[in-house]
């Protein structure tokens, strides 16, 4: 089965070469980082966080939407979402694996990430979210092989594996929480200081993961004839358009909260965002297109007609999925630095070696996805040929 990864076309091959490319370019330009250090990236005291953590915030949203497939076909015995589910394990694995490279590359000495295991403070959320990670990787690895193996065979998966199921589907939505929990419990960073960050970030999660999720299987059906299905396909559409709604609703919430109550330490990081501060405005054209976007694509999501044009609905996806990425990647991430809790504002943007070294890791996660659904697919090509022999 896995020697499907290794046998293909001179298209999958030229793709591999791709992913290979980005990887060794951040691999070398991380080596220079690891020699110079954080200097050579746009960060800085006051503004500690910046693209690395955004793609991880990002991405822990990607891995957990997996159980948007997982649920009802598990759960509710929804037998149409049957080809998408190992789509959905396989992006879940390749997401969260990205997740702590993210988190590598973001530290200054990357070694000491294992004191977070070896040496761990149980009322530290980095401890709780590395171990809810590594948890929901696991999970994910042992659930899609055995799955896919006994699918492979024809057979029902083992008895063993079902608590595993069910197990994943918290597991999911904790990864994201415990993610929120990590921003919010900083009491010294008032714009992360709110009750639904948890649930905007899960809402922003079941959005943007089943869009990228809409955009694969579309791509697979184009490239490798794997047709999941037109029915699941809009069903998963819903879901985006439902989720997008509410994640809006949330950061409307958000805004009334601020604006209204006119509170200083809210309302300048609103402002930074949407108006610019003390004369930086770097995020504001960003911020009122991710804004745009995540309006114009809430509302055609909403009418089925625009729902139901497959074309149409790859590029919503698109928009939902560049929406999401910005507001919650750069947005939150780094309006919660700006102003520092002194007053000060401090701008950040990412220099190219940020730029290639988070290319890296993304390189190392479509390298993973793409072997992954290869070796889906082949399989699956195989039992389609037997079934038509039987026939």
């Amino acid at each position: 089965m896995l020697d499907a990864a290794f046998r293909g076309s001179k298209r999958y091959w030229s793709i591999l070469a791709v992913w290979m490319a980005l990887i060794v370019i951040g691999g070398i330009t991380f080596t220079r980082q690891m020699t110079e250090g954080l200097t050579i990236t746009g960060m800085s005291q006051d503004v500690s966080w910046g693209i690395y953590i955004a793609q991880f915030t990002f991405l822990v949203g990607v891995a957990a939407s997996a159980v948007m497939v997982v649920l009802p076909y598990y759960l509710h015995d929804y037998k149409v979402f049957g080809k998408l589910v190992i789509l959905g394990e396989g992006l879940a694995i390749s997401a969260v694996l990205m997740c702590p490279l993210f988190i590598l590359v973001d530290l200054g000495q990357p070694q000491r990430f294992t004191n977070v295991l070896l040496h761990p403070t149980l009322n530290s959320m980095m401890f709780w979210d590395s171990l809810a990670l590594m948890g929901y990787l696991l999970l994910n690895l042992v659930i899609g092989a055995t799955t896919f193996d006994a699918e492979r065979r024809g057979g029902p998966p083992p008895r063993w594996v079902k608590p595993l199921i069910l197990l994943s589907i918290p597991v999911a939505v904790s990864i994201h929480t415990v993610t929120a929990f990590l921003y919010s419990g900083l009491e010294a960073r008032p714009f992360w200081m709110t009750a639904i960050l948890a649930p905007r970030f899960l809402a922003s999660a079941f959005a943007s993961g089943p869009s990228l999720l809409i955009l694969l299987s579309l791509l697979l059906r184009r490239m490798k004839k794997f047709d999941v299905g037109t029915e699941a396909i809009q069903k998963l559409a819903l879901i985006v358009a439902y989720a997008m709604v509410i994640n809006i609703f949330f950061t409307g919430v958000e805004f009334f909260t601020a604006l209204y109550s006119d509170m200083p330490h809210h309302v300048h990081a609103f402002e930074y965002m949407f108006k610019g501060l003390e004369g930086y405005n770097a995020l504001v054209p960003w911020m009122w297109t991710s804004m745009s976007i995540a309006l114009v694509c809430a509302v055609l999501l909403i009418i089925p007609r625009f729902r139901a044009n497959e074309k149409f609905l790859a590029i919503l996806c698109v928009g939902v999925i560049t929406a999401i990425w910005i507001e919650k990647g750069m947005g939150i991430v780094v309006t919660g630095f700006v102003p520092s809790p002194l007053g000060k504002v401090v701008a950040y943007a990412p220099t190219w070696s940020e730029v290639a070294i988070t290319l890296g890791v993304y390189g190392i996660g479509l390298l993973v996805l793409t072997m992954l659904y290869k070796i889906i697919t082949s399989v699956r090509a195989r039992q389609d040929v037997t079934q038509e022999e039987v026939t």
